[in-house]
């Protein structure tokens, strides 16, 4: 298994494209702590910790984007975060499995964390927490793809962070043969990836501003 972490991505590159659909915070914050809500959070996560595979791509999203409703949230300028991703570096997979679980407990939707516990479990050969959390990481990253379809501004991805963004550039196959520019927005900023005439439009969201 070696190699097979790094295929993902490029496996990613030709999956199909869930249908798009306009997404709407209001109702994804409305949610958060509405027990009644199909879409509640808390009901969603354990769907998610459970059997992944069965969420769909509305749910994925409420998941994805709802993360930014919540304040026990794990970014990279955490100190927990800076600790796995040093072990990580030094290739100390079973203290990144441990970390990592610890953090994930926190923050389940956190895809730097799940990119993390994935290469430390396909480097400990544990392949059936591997296939689960790989199962979770489709699932969310299902989420993003069918926010649009990067052609535009008003059907661009929607992303809730720059490092998630990078991870979308990844299974889209975006290489760095593109350029960037860049162009602020009310809530966020977008990011306009282009090749010879081709534009692929990504906003990374800034909705806790």
């Amino acid at each position: 298994m070696k190699h097979h972490f790094f295929l993902l991505f490029i496996l990613f590159s030709i999956f199909g494209f869930s249908q798009k659909s306009k997404i709407d915070f209001k109702a994804i914050e409305k949610s958060q702590k509405n027990s009644d809500s199909p879409y509640n959070y808390e009901k969603l996560l354990f769907k998610y910790k459970g059997y992944p595979k069965s969420l769909d791509s509305i749910e994925a999203q409420y998941l994805y984007y709802g993360r930014n409703f919540r304040t026990d949230r794990v970014t990279t300028s955490d100190e927990g975060f800076k600790n796995l991703a040093e072990a990580f570096k030094q290739n100390k997979f079973e203290d990144c499995i441990k970390q990592g679980k610890a953090l994930y407990d926190k923050d389940p939707t956190n895809l730097d964390i799940l990119l993390i516990l994935l290469r430390a479990y396909d480097s400990s050969k544990d392949g059936n927490n591997f296939m689960h959390h790989l199962n979770q990481f489709r699932a969310l990253a299902d989420g993003i793809k069918s926010s649009g379809d990067g052609k535009s501004e008003k059907t661009a991805y929607l992303v809730n962070s720059v490092g998630d963004e990078y991870i979308l550039l990844n299974i889209l196959n975006i290489g760095n043969d593109y350029t960037r520019g860049s162009k602020p927005s009310k809530d966020g900023m977008f990011d306009i990836w282009e090749k010879g005439g081709q534009k692929i439009y990504i906003k990374v969201l800034y909705l806790d501003l």
